[in-house]
């Protein structure tokens, strides 16, 4: 059973749409990025290069709009086998008019030995997520010949996955909200809701292989406020199947594929994720097979997002240097939510104010470039290594880096922005992610659904005066007690989060 009077879908979820989102891993800048920090070389995508950007297992495709949006001169291909999401995402980019992504609808299974698919050209950055550990191992052999047949030599995969030891503790309880669920049959939401009222009152019973988990305690914990369609993909599909790294590393290599890193770019420094005890022991293992799989048993990390490349060529530090210090960034965060204390796995990790503080108001006035954020007149005359102020501040969320600094907002872009405002703007997305399409950013700049109708509705021309509409139209039904707090939200997007945008030429 793979959804409500679905037989297609071979275990996977068909009755229930996937969530559309922005997950900034997927951006090729943000996987270059990823690439020059860890020593490998990856040309920054060129202004108006001829970039081929795949993305397997699209769902709703808000990432590949976005990033065909931002990027008119590249050719976006988005997959997905569910028809349903084809269909969707084909109406919305119609109606967006974005000419350059193709939404093909495809089992990848067999996708290469298909017409269209000995069609489809030779892909610069590949992105799965949430897939991998999602499909069956066909597919994932389907996937496999794809990437060896279809990446470029030299190009760069994504890939984010539930990974292992991660998920250990939760293997049960998967196992038993999709048995529970097809007892109480009916659709995959009514399914997903009976699996988890029974491990809840295992939970509370004293079940030893629920109760004394970690993993599930937490996923339980804030398990109402996650969405159904999220419940239902992750835990009523048959072939969820988290990995272990090393495994991913060894399917990967058949298509001549190497590991680079984390595209969550904190994880890749030992020094913000393991205690000094741990790290001792990560310092003697040899080769990144140990010594990730050490890291994953000291962590609580169920999700990875592991970079990969087709012929990895090691760039020497100089070289990397160079590059890190021509690329771009933008401000993302308000000056006035900066926390200069972040929680990371080994602890707590301390921002320089001193260093940090003038770097980021000089960011809060324009783009610029890591050479002129390091210039002794703008850090405090303190010399720094280029990783460290590129990769903690993309890897916080703090800023971002600009492929078209000096841009302003562009018409295709705008346009996608107003519809997707339309499309998401409601109640029940506010804790999604997302993002406005940019062509100075080459990608999504992060944004929530409040940022996107506050555009909307100062594209349309109107003012802040009338805000009262604006909640009205984001929330139909709202009730008197959740007017104040959705006047305020909307109000900070207006006057704090758009100027923001404005300065990195988004909006």
């Amino acid at each position: 059973m793979s959804g409500q009077g679905s037989t297609w879908g071979g275990g996977y979820v068909t009755d229930v749409n996937y969530l559309p989102g922005w997950y900034r891993q997927q951006s090729p800048m943000h996987l270059a990025v990823t690439c020059l920090l860890l020593g490998v070389a990856c040309d920054l995508p060129a202004g108006e290069e001829d970039v081929h950007y795949l993305e397997l297992g699209c769902g709703l495709g808000f990432g590949a709009m976005t990033l065909a949006a931002s990027n008119p001169s590249w050719r976006i291909t988005a997959i997905d086998f569910n028809p349903s999401h084809i269909a969707q995402a084909r109406a919305i980019a119609q109606d967006a008019g974005l000419r350059n992504i193709a939404f093909l609808e495809a089992d990848l299974t067999n996708f290469t030995d298909t017409e269209e698919g000995r069609r489809l050209p030779q892909a610069d950055f590949v992105s799965m997520h949430g897939v991998w550990s999602w499909v069956s191992p066909a597919v994932r052999e389907g996937i496999l010949r794809l990437l060896r047949d279809k990446v470029r030599a030299g190009g760069v995969v994504h890939v984010s996955y539930n990974s292992l030891p991660g998920w250990q503790g939760a293997l049960g309880m998967q196992h038993l909200l999709l048995n529970a669920g097809d007892a109480a049959g009916g659709g995959s939401e009514r399914r997903a809701a009976a699996g988890i009222e029974l491990t809840r009152e295992l939970m509370e019973a004293g079940a030893v292989h629920l109760a004394g988990q970690g993993v599930i305690q937490q996923l339980m914990s804030g398990i109402s406020k996650l969405p159904a369609e999220y419940l239902s993909h992750e835990f009523m599909n048959r072939a969820w199947s988290p990995c272990f790294h090393s495994d991913v590393m060894d399917a990967f290599s058949t298509a001549k594929l190497d590991w680079v890193g984390s595209a969550s770019l904190t994880e890749n420094y030992s020094n913000l994720m393991l205690t000094d005890a741990q790290r001792a022991i990560y310092a003697r293992a040899e080769g990144p097979r140990m010594r990730e799989l050490i890291k994953d048993m000291c962590l609580p990390r169920p999700l990875r997002q592991d970079v990969f490349v087709r012929g990895v060529q090691r760039i020497p530090p100089r070289a990397r240097d160079a590059a890190l210090n021509d690329l771009v960034l933008a401000l993302t965060t308000p000056i006035e939510d900066i926390v200069y204390e972040v929680e990371v796995a080994s602890g707590k990790a301390s921002l320089s104010p001193d260093y940090y503080a003038p770097i980021l108001s000089a960011l809060a006035e324009a783009p610029r470039s890591v050479r002129e954020l390091m210039a002794p007149s703008v850090a405090a005359g303190r010399t720094s290594d280029p990783r460290e102020l590129v990769g903690v501040l993309i890897g916080i969320g703090h800023v971002m880096p600009m492929l078209r600094p000096g841009l302003g907002p562009d018409t295709v872009a705008q346009r996608f922005n107003r519809i997707a405002a339309r499309w998401v703007g409601r109640p029940e997305n506010q804790t999604h992610s997302f993002a406005l399409a940019s062509v100075a950013a080459g990608g999504g700049f992060p944004a929530t659904i409040f940022d996107l109708v506050v555009n909307d509705r100062l594209q349309a021309g109107d003012d802040v005066g009338s805000l009262e509409q604006w909640i009205m139209m984001l929330h139909p039904d709202v009730t008197e007690e959740e007017i104040e707090p959705l006047r305020k939200i909307l109000r900070r997007a207006a006057e704090v989060r758009l100027p923001l945008m404005r300065v990195a030429g988004v909006v």
